[in-house]
C-alpha cells in the first residue's frame, strides 16, 4: 500500500502528518521523502545515512563532424532542448527530459547520451522505518526525474508512506501518481481553502482516492469543512493549533512520541485510509 501525503501548498504540516504517521503504526514502514528540493523529513526522523548515490540523467550530446543539420532532432524535442542555427547545433541539457527522442530519430547517428547530475539518494533507516530521500543538485531546475528514482529505489511490498511536494506542478503529479492513495493536509485559511481546490482537481485526474486533514483546524474558519462537504472529500483528521504541538515541532521532534494519545489517533487515521482503498477497489 503506497500513501502519498500532499498539499496545495507550502507550510499546512504536510511533513509533520507524514513523520508522525510513519512512527505511530505498529508494522514496517518505507519512508520516501520526494521533496527533492527541499527534504525535511529527516530532521525528524533522524535516520541512519547508510548509502550515498550520486544520481545522473542521459543527455544528448552531438558529433558535428556528422551531422547534417537536418533539424529532426530540434523539431522532434518538444522541451527545446536542442537548437540548430546554421551549421551549429546547440544543446540546453537543463530543458531535456531525457527521452531519447532526438538520438533515435537521426539519420546520421550523430547523437550519443552522456550524464548530467541531478542530485543524490540518502539511504537509510530508523528503528523499523526505512527511509530514502534526494537531494537536489544546487541550480538543478527539473525535480521529477529525481522524484521518480527515489520512488524506484524503495521497495514494492509493504506500507510506504510519501511525503510530496507542496503545490500542484509537475513534481507533485511524479510523487502522487501510481500510489494507492493521496492524504491531502490542509489549513482553514482563504490560501490553504484556494490551493487545497487546486490539490483535489489534480487527483481527480489521477484517479485517486483521497482523504483530508485539517491542520489547525481551531483557527480560521469554516470554509474548508463546507468545500469538503461538497465535493465528498472525507476529513479523516483534525489538528488543533496546539501549544505543545508546537513545542515538539520547534525541537524537531514528533508529538506522538510526546503525546500518546495522538499515536492512537494516527493508527485509527491509517485503518481509515485502508477502509476508503478497500471501498474504492470494491467499486
Amino acid at each position: 500500500m503506497i500513501i502519498s501525503i500532499a498539499s496545495g501548498k507550502g507550510g499546512t504540516g504536510k511533513t509533520t502528518v507524514a513523520t508522525n504517521l510513519a512512527v505511530s503504526v505498529d508494522d514496517p514502514v518505507q519512508f520516501l521523502d520526494c521533496d527533492v528540493e527541499e527534504p525535511n523529513a529527516h530532521l525528524f526522523l533522524h535516520p541512519t545515512i547508510e548509502e550515498t548515490k550520486t544520481v545522473n540523467t542521459p543527455v544528448p550530446q552531438i558529433d558535428l563532424d556528422a551531422c547534417n543539420q537536418c533539424k529532426k532532432c530540434m523539431d522532434i524535442c518538444r522541451f527545446r532542448a536542442i537548437a540548430v542555427i546554421g551549421d551549429m547545433v546547440l544543446t540546453f541539457p537543463e530543458l531535456c527530459h531525457s527521452c531519447g527522442g532526438c538520438m533515435a530519430i537521426c539519420p546520421e547517428s550523430a547523437i550519443t547520451e552522456t550524464d548530467r547530475e541531478l542530485g543524490a539518494l540518502e539511504i537509510g533507516h530508523r528503528d523499523g522505518i526505512a527511509f530514502i530521500h534526494g537531494r537536489m543538485r544546487v541550480g538543478e531546475a527539473m525535480a521529477p526525474p529525481l522524484i521518480r528514482l527515489v520512488r524506484q529505489a524503495g521497495a514494492t511490498d509493504g506500507l510506504t508512506l510519501i511525503d510530496a511536494p507542496p503545490g500542484t506542478s509537475c513534481p507533485v503529479i511524479a510523487a502522487m501518481k501510481d500510489t494507492d492513495f493521496v492524504l491531502l493536509v490542509t489549513e482553514p485559511t482563504p490560501f490553504g481553502l484556494h490551493d487545497l481546490t487546486l490539490a483535489v482537481e489534480a487527483v481527480k485526474i489521477l484517479k485517486i482516492p483521497m482523504g483530508l486533514v485539517i491542520n489547525r483546524c481551531d483557527m480560521g474558519d469554516d470554509k474548508v469543512k463546507a468545500y469538503a462537504q461538497r465535493e465528498g472529500l472525507p476529513i479523516l483528521m483534525e489538528i488543533p493549533f496546539d501549544r505543545e504541538i508546537a513545542q515538539c515541532y520547534s525541537r524537531g521532534e514528533m508529538f506522538t512520541l510526546t503525546l500518546p494519545e495522538w499515536k492512537a489517533r494516527f493508527r485509527e487515521l491509517l485503518q481509515q485510509i485502508k477502509t476508503l482503498i478497500g471501498k474504492g477497489a470494491g467499486e
